[in-house]
């Protein structure tokens, strides 16, 4: 197979998860609570590692039911959290975040592949993924789409960013999910329209895979760290933007 077929499904895998994940970014940004990311990703690694000590040998199904049931159930400490102490909400989902982690550390410890299974799910190889995979990337694109105008509605959100997350992560990894998240939602507060935030987080995907492939460096952590850098550059663009404004005045 030529690379540049090969290519096209790590390529859709970050298309269809970019459709997924950016307008929950938006959402998320809005709320106010950057770390639901990192603290609902974290507990879907969890529960999916120590879904081991239960179940002998779980298969895939089991092994992400776990994961999902663990995401939902994060997501709704977060969204209760966010109720009952609004100002402290950051701190408290960092918190547990860290808790999320040390378990999932833990968990790992467990399991003789417990540690390579960890650091996949944080920085999961996307030149990897193949086209199951995709499409469950795809129904996800699609679902988010559906449900786009209920999407301000707590009780829409919140299982609906825990089920999407406890997907994406095992495909893209919890960076690359992290950066999908918030680097396009960045770029839609500096002014940008999301077809033109989308086009950039997909050029910068693809720098961060050909990267990758050229110096033959984990995928995963390339892509987060081009979408990273796209999303800092907003900074950049919002204090231009500014500045044109007052030389305009």
């Amino acid at each position: 197979m030529s690379a540049e077929l090969w290519f096209l499904t790590p390529m859709a895998a970050l298309l269809l998860g970019l459709l997924a994940l950016a307008p929950l970014g938006t959402q998320v940004l809005a709320r106010g609570v950057v770390f639901i990311d990192l603290a609902v990703a974290q507990a879907a690694a969890a529960a999916a590692l120590w879904v081991t000590l239960v179940v002998d040998h779980p298969n895939a199904w089991t092994t992400q039911a776990m994961a999902s049931t663990g995401a939902m159930a994060c997501a709704a400490k977060v969204a209760w959290l966010s109720r009952r102490w609004p100002q402290q909400r950051e701190a408290l989902i960092g918190l547990l975040y860290v808790s999320g982690a040390s378990m999932a550390l833990l968990g790992a410890g467990q399991d003789p592949h417990g540690r390579e299974r960890l650091s996949q799910l944080l920085a999961a190889d996307v030149l990897w993924a193949d086209w199951p995979q995709v499409a469950v990337l795809g129904a996800c694109a699609l679902a988010v789409a559906a449900s786009r105008r209920w999407l301000q509605r707590d009780a829409v959100f919140y299982p609906g960013f825990a089920l999407v997350a406890s997907l994406a992560v095992p495909v893209l990894g919890l960076f690359v999910v992290f950066a999908a998240l918030i680097a396009p939602a960045l770029w839609q507060r500096a002014g940008w329209s999301a077809v033109g935030t989308g086009l950039g987080a997909m050029v910068a995907s693809a720098l961060g895979l050909l990267v990758s492939w050229l110096f033959d460096v984990p995928s995963g952590a390339s892509v987060a760290l081009a979408l990273s850098v796209f999303g800092a550059l907003s900074a950049w663009a919002r204090t231009e933007s500014r500045h044109a404004s007052t030389r305009a005045g």
